[in-house]
């Protein structure tokens, strides 16, 4: 992988499915597979942490979270994946 599609994973990883995510509102298939899946990892790390500023809400408010908006926000495949990972035990 090169540094450039690196960058470029890194950069759309706040981009959402619906177009509603940032810096350039792409869409579907415009975000990289790669930015697809760390924008649901990205999300769980945040929604399962503890921050000085707020509690960890949790794995079952993260799992709601990412199941509720998926088709939406997140990409259903990689959703998929992720709830497969859970319930066969991976923890974080």
């Amino acid at each position: 992988m090169s540094l450039a599609c690196s960058r470029d994973i890194i950069y759309q990883h706040h981009e959402r499915l619906d177009g509603s995510g940032y810096p350039r509102g792409l869409s579907g298939e415009e975000i990289m597979l790669e930015a697809r899946i760390i924008a649901v990892a990205d999300v769980m790390e945040a929604m399962t942490s503890h921050r000085p500023y707020r509690p960890a809400p949790g794995l079952v408010e993260a799992v709601k979270e990412i199941r509720d908006n998926s088709g939406k926000l997140y990409d259903p495949a990689v959703v998929s994946a992720l709830i497969e990972l859970i319930e066969e035990g991976y923890t974080f």
